[in-house]
């Protein structure tokens, strides 16, 4: 005996287009700000110092305060460590160089990869792309800050290996963000 299946049909048009609540949805779609990242550079290896062991003094005070909730002395200790954090990143925060990048429409960044394909060696090795002719027009594409494609490419040719794939990877990867969850129906 076959099976009957039935099809809700398609509400009309008009219908969705007055449904308030798609309305709102689409307006918030439509109004999207695409992933943004943050890349912070701080040259001065005392000042990261100083804000790692700010950061770990507060946390070691806070849990000894939590053990010991019967001490007076463990909020004032508590209320000392964070003023001490808050200088050590404020120090930080002054020395800091902060790159922002922010991911590309998605046509406009399968076209940058398309413009690049691999050399007949990467090729060779299993690449799809160039990635020394990609990086700096990708870094200077995804910059929210204005990086220019010379400036990306001395960056990526003069830096250190680890720092230059950082900032690689920084406009790459949020090339990959995904800010949203499959939730059950």
């Amino acid at each position: 005996m076959p099976t009957k299946t039935t099809t809700t049909p398609a509400p009309p048009p008009a219908a969705v287009a007055a449904d308030a609540h798609w309305a709102a949805t689409r307006e918030k779609l439509a109004n999207r700000i695409r992933p943004t990242v943050s890349l912070t550079i701080c040259d001065d290896l005392d000042l990261r110092v100083a804000l790692d062991t700010a950061r770990s003094n507060l946390r070691r005070i806070k849990a000894a305060a939590e053990d010991r909730q019967d001490d007076a002395t463990g909020p004032e200790a508590v209320a000392l460590a964070e003023e001490d954090l808050a200088a050590a990143q404020a120090a930080f925060d002054e020395a800091a160089i902060v790159l922002r990048f922010r991911a590309l429409p998605r046509l406009e960044f399968e076209a940058l990869k398309k413009a690049h394909p691999a050399t007949e060696e990467q090729a060779e090795d299993g690449h799809d792309l160039n990635v020394e002719s990609l990086g700096p027009e990708l870094v200077a594409k995804s910059s929210v800050d204005g990086m220019t494609v010379d400036d990306a490419r001395e960056f990526l040719d003069t830096w250190s290996p680890g720092e230059a794939t950082a900032l690689f990877n920084a406009a790459w990867n949020i090339q990959e963000a995904a800010r949203m969850d499959l939730g059950k129906g």
